[in-house]
């Protein structure tokens, strides 16, 4: 039976994660080393807090634990978010306030309420495919943004508002990852971010800002004012900010929030009960927990000193990788490094060398709205041992040496291995 009769035009443009489909080929195949997916270390799990709350929380006869909840969130979570923000420098009231079930939620919501087919969003060049994903199956027009190592560039920021306004084509938003950003690990500069705000009232347009990793800074000279967020200074209430508990707490829960002026806030919120009604909340109750009792404030610590070793070790594995020609901006935080191959690499085609020496990455043409990144790659160090950063950068350098030695048709996928597109 042809099922494609059946589907609706906007499921025929849909597009599957590049990110997702690594992480299905890693759960396929024995002793592969992933770089691909940005999972939280396992290792920074705070396991014995989680028990202790689930039997709580299980021990008694609230009925609410198991039960569905409000649509916005349940509420001694949304009064504890509302500190959490203030202490990021915004100030945010429960009707600016929705939980999201993952901040990919979050803008899913945002791209089914504020965008129609062949509206145009700006995003950086490269940019997060989860947030491509959203955008691509709303049918908006996609349009990239250069970036410098102060993250975005303003000058191109202009050039491309301009052109667009030229062609008739309004810009409906601009979706940026201000902190360690997915998946280049760069940091927009303050100066920018008060740009970015006047940027958007001279041209009416709306900020989505997407600020999953602005707790993970490993640099002790970078301060609260650097990672304070766009939406901290959104006097105007034109920035629409998103956040999530996966980098902090653990992405199993789900839970995620965003703050949004009031009037967008209720169309989201009608948009998600068509959704999933709420986010679970046996889940939201025990991030409230983990949030009321300091398991959150005792986790960050760890979790930048984790992070920040895998970083070193990954840096210094490919600094110890002569020969492969490799670059890349040393990342301030977050879960990612960027890196960049002399231009005869094409990173998809090496991917099926790298697959048959064991080792896995996100070529990086899936964070491009343009088709360039045909040399670049995103390395996740966050998931890692510092054992197996060390094997699989090796693995990856043998891999590049051998297609870089032999250009042509990539080998074949050994037949454990399923071809990745």
């Amino acid at each position: 039976m042809n099922y494609d009769t059946f589907l609706s035009r906007a499921a025929e443009k849909m597009q599957q994660s590049a990110i997702r489909q690594m992480g299905t080929v890693a759960a396929q195949v024995p002793d592969i080393i992933s770089f691909a997916p940005g999972y939280p270390s396992p290792d920074a799990f705070a396991w014995d807090a989680y028990r202790e709350i689930a039997s709580d929380l299980l021990g008694g006869r609230d009925g609410g634990v198991l039960q569905y909840g409000p649509t916005r969130g349940y509420k001694p979570l949304l009064e504890t978010l509302v500190g959490l923000l203030e202490r990021r420098g915004i100030a945010a009231t429960p009707d600016q306030l929705m939980v999201t079930t993952g901040s990919q939620q979050g803008l899913d919501l945002a791209a089914r309420v504020l965008l129609d087919p062949g509206d145009v969003v700006l995003l950086e060049l490269p940019s997060y495919t989860g947030a491509l994903t959203a955008f691509a199956n709303a049918q908006a027009s996609l349009v990239g943004v250069r970036q410098q190592p102060d993250g975005i560039d303003l000058d191109d920021l202009e050039t491309v508002t301009a052109r667009l306004a030229r062609e008739g084509r309004r810009v409906k938003a601009l979706y940026v990852v201000p902190n360690f950003q997915n998946p280049t690990g760069l940091l927009i500069g303050r100066p920018k971010r008060g740009a970015l705000l006047e940027w958007a009232a001279r041209h009416d347009t709306l900020v989505i800002e997407d600020d999953p990793y602005g707790e993970l800074a490993f640099d002790e000279a970078i301060t609260a004012a650097d990672t304070r967020p766009i939406k901290a200074d959104d006097a105007a209430g034109r920035v629409i900010y998103l956040s999530s508990f996966s980098k902090t707490l653990a992405p199993a829960f789900r839970s995620a929030w965003m703050v949004a002026p009031p009037p967008l806030a209720a169309k989201f919120e009608v948009a998600k009960q068509a959704i999933d009604l709420c986010t679970g909340s046996f889940d939201q109750r025990l991030v409230y927990e983990a949030c009321r009792r300091g398991v959150l404030d005792r986790q960050i610590p760890t979790l930048r000193d984790l992070y920040r070793r895998r970083r070193d070790a990954m840096e210094n594995a490919l600094k110890c990788a002569t020969g492969i020609g490799a670059r890349w901006v040393t990342p301030r935080g977050g879960f990612f490094l960027w890196v960049t191959l002399p231009d005869e690499v094409d990173t998809t085609r090496l991917l099926p060398h790298a697959m048959r020496r064991g080792v896995i990455y996100v070529a990086g043409r899936a964070f491009h709205v343009d088709g360039t990144g045909h040399q670049t790659m995103r390395l996740a160090f966050s998931a890692a041992t510092l054992e197996r950063i060390a094997e699989g950068i090796g693995r990856l350098a043998a891999a590049i040496t051998e297609q870089r030695a032999a250009p042509g048709p990539a080998p074949a996928p050994a037949a454990a291995i399923p071809a990745v597109p």
